[in-house]
């Protein structure tokens, strides 16, 4: 019996000395580092993700400057189509100048069916103001027929005369006249759907 309880009680003691005491447990193992195969990858996909912003970002600014030329030759046909032309004294005839500035609204017309516009007729201030009305209306008749005359409807097109009311220049002496004898352009449809033609 005595034997048996110093058994137990060595057993015990060597249980407490073996817990309390020793070495610590090893630590876990280090995750393994990448390895070249694994890191070249890593760097590939880095470069491929530059790569492919870089090529994104040009093709933004690309799309970015052709819209601004697009807008650019949109203004410039704009421009054409409301450019003035100018009669001589007491006529509705269509001049040499005023022929070359018809003919260029000409192909932009063409290119943009949905423009409409509307002709105005203008006069200087000799001569009554009915004469000037009827000279007026004239001037924009005319307009509209050398267009129509290269196959454009006539629908696309309507005619006022404003006479000596609008004039452009004041004064009585010929620099004022001659820019008051004049046919004006106004959009009156389609401003967004030009197209500058060839």
């Amino acid at each position: 019996m005595i034997v048996r309880r110093f058994f137990i009680a060595v057993t015990a003691a060597t249980l407490v000395v073996g817990s309390c005491g020793g070495d610590p447990p090893p630590p876990p193992p280090a995750p393994p580092g990448p390895d070249m195969d694994s890191l070249r990858a890593y760097q590939d996909s880095v470069r491929e993700a530059e790569e492919e912003a870089r090529r994104l970002a040009a093709e933004e600014a690309a799309r970015r400057a052709e819209e601004a030329t697009r807008e650019r030759a949109r203004q410039g046909a704009a421009r054409t189509l409301q450019q003035m032309v100018f009669f001589d004294y007491d006529m509705s005839e269509i001049r040499d100048d005023a022929a070359s500035a018809l003919r260029a609204k000409v192909d932009i017309l063409r290119a943009s069916p949905q423009v409409q516009l509307r002709i105005e007729g203008h006069a200087d201030d000799r001569g009554s103001t009915e004469y000037n009305l009827a000279l007026g209306n004239r001037r924009a008749v005319a307009v509209r027929d050398f267009l129509t005359g290269f196959g454009l409807s006539e629908s696309r097109f309507s005619v006022v005369s404003f006479g000596e009311e609008r004039p452009l220049e004041s004064g009585s002496d010929e620099s004022a006249w001659s820019r008051n004898r004049r046919g004006q352009f106004v959009i009156t449809a389609g401003e967004n759907a030009i197209n500058p033609g060839n």
